[in-house]
């Protein structure tokens, strides 16, 4: 599931945000800066890997590779991977719920 070419270290985590939308529920396209600002808010994501350490001092449940989670909004730096996606290395405690869908 990581094709980012990225791998995280000791306590880091990589994850991948969720996409936001290019149109309102109206049809109307949203101005690239407007949809800049709106990913940087974005707190929806999917978790692509972790550091060695991640997770280890967390009581249970903790996230699992592939799974959907919320995180802090400004929380970590973004970075490109070998794959030419954006993706968020944030800190394990960071994250702030697992996504149970269904």
């Amino acid at each position: 599931m990581n094709k980012s070419g990225l791998q995280p270290i000791e306590y880091k985590v990589l994850i991948k945000l969720d996409e936001v939308e290019e149109k309102t529920t109206g049809g109307l396209f949203i101005p690239e800066t407007a949809r800049d600002r709106e990913q940087m808010m974005q707190v929806k994501a999917v978790l692509i890997a972790t550091g060695g350490d991640a997770f280890e001092d967390m009581a249970e449940p903790t996230p699992r590779i592939g799974d959907r989670i919320y995180v802090a909004k400004a929380a970590g730096y973004h970075v490109t991977g070998a794959d030419g996606e954006t993706y968020r290395l944030i800190n394990d405690k960071d994250i702030a719920a697992i996504v149970e869908e269904g």
